[in-house]
């Protein structure tokens, strides 16, 4: 595990090196962050992060994006994990997987009374529509490891929940 400022990312490209996989969960929320800061951090360090990888030998990158990523979304969350997806894919890595969650279902340390209202909400609707409008972070989690361990489908490849929730069974 290497510790790095995010800020001074270029400094740390020694810890990108040396690497066949990486995957980026990285991410905050404007109301942590502001718009500016949120910006930063899920589009502009992960972006860097993408290239320090490459530029370190890594071939196959794998990105937790969002349900509805698009960079020509008026809300700026969609906007900026659509921003974020076409920058990663364009940095060249041999292959790309992006998985677009809908709402993921975790505990936090920290209190979003909105978020937990929606995840009751949804851990109930879940029990019927099991992969409708939720997902476990450790179904993701999962999903993101099984996608290195089989053979890709092309170049890029997205996931969207259903499929997080199937890849997540493996």
């Amino acid at each position: 595990q290497a510790v790095v400022d995010f800020e001074r990312l270029s400094e740390h490209a020694a810890a990108f090196r040396g690497h066949d996989v990486g995957f980026c969960c990285l991410g905050t929320t404007r109301a942590k962050a502001g718009a500016d800061g949120f910006v930063r951090v899920d589009r502009d360090y992960v972006a860097q992060a993408a290239e320090l990888a490459r530029a370190g030998g890594c071939r196959h990158f794998v990105l937790q994006s969002s349900r509805g990523a698009n960079p020509e979304s008026r809300f700026l969350y969609l906007r900026v994990k659509g921003e974020v997806e076409n920058l990663v894919q364009a940095v060249g890595f041999d292959r790309c997987t992006i998985l677009r969650p809908a709402v993921l279902l975790c505990k936090r340390q920290e209190s979003r009374p909105a978020e937990w209202m929606a995840q009751q909400f949804l851990g109930l609707v879940a029990r019927v529509f099991p992969t409708a409008y939720s997902v476990p972070v450790e179904t993701v989690a999962r999903a993101m490891a099984a996608s290195v361990l089989r053979p890709g489908e092309g170049k890029v490849e997205v996931l969207e929940n259903g499929a997080i929730h199937e890849l997540g069974k493996a």
